[in-house]
């Protein structure tokens, strides 16, 4: 369980490799519902303003926010030895999004946020999530290596490549 704040409720994290989480199909609305909004989290500062600005446009739209987050083994040469216990980079990823969920999910309690956690390429991940979506929101930056560029490598992928639209934020920041 999630624990959020500003009185809101627990949320489950579910992990999916590949998947869209349990229970969602793909490319579905509900009935009465004003809409779903694909969000995409890595921790970095525009993802969350991306978040906050997500949750707030489906508390003014009536709809839901799916908050996801990509993970994945590391590419590279050779063989290295893992420390004892080895890398768990899906919990990584999962205290993460808990840590931008607190932060951010708390200021509208009653908007349904769906969690995610999958295995994958980041922009490949938020583009099958958004399959369906009424919206797509990033944030202009995540953690790459060129941070002083207009828009990030993922950002940039969804934009070209999104069958919705895209929003990209910025942080604010700079």
């Amino acid at each position: 369980m999630v624990p959020l704040g500003g009185g809101a409720r627990p949320l489950p994290v579910r992990a999916a490799r590949g998947r869209l989480e349990e229970g969602r199909t793909e490319g579905t609305q509900m009935e009465g519902q004003g809409g779903r909004i694909v969000a995409g989290v890595d921790g970095s500062a525009s993802s969350k303003a991306a978040l906050r600005w997500a949750i707030r446009q489906a508390k003014l739209t009536g709809g839901s926010v799916d908050a996801v987050i990509a993970w994945r083994y590391p590419s590279g040469y050779g063989w290295a030895p893992v420390p004892d216990g080895g890398a768990d980079l899906a919990s990584e990823a999962q205290r993460t999004l808990i840590k931008a969920l607190t932060e951010v999910s708390g200021l509208e309690p009653e908007v349904p946020v769906h969690p995610l956690v999958t295995e994958g390429h980041a922009a490949e991940v938020l583009l099958r999530a958004a399959r369906g979506a009424d919206l797509l929101v990033v944030g202009s930056r995540g953690h790459g290596g060129f941070t002083s560029g207009l828009l990030g490598s993922v950002g940039m992928h969804c934009v070209l490549h999104a069958h919705c639209p895209v929003l990209v934020v910025r942080d604010g920041e700079g």
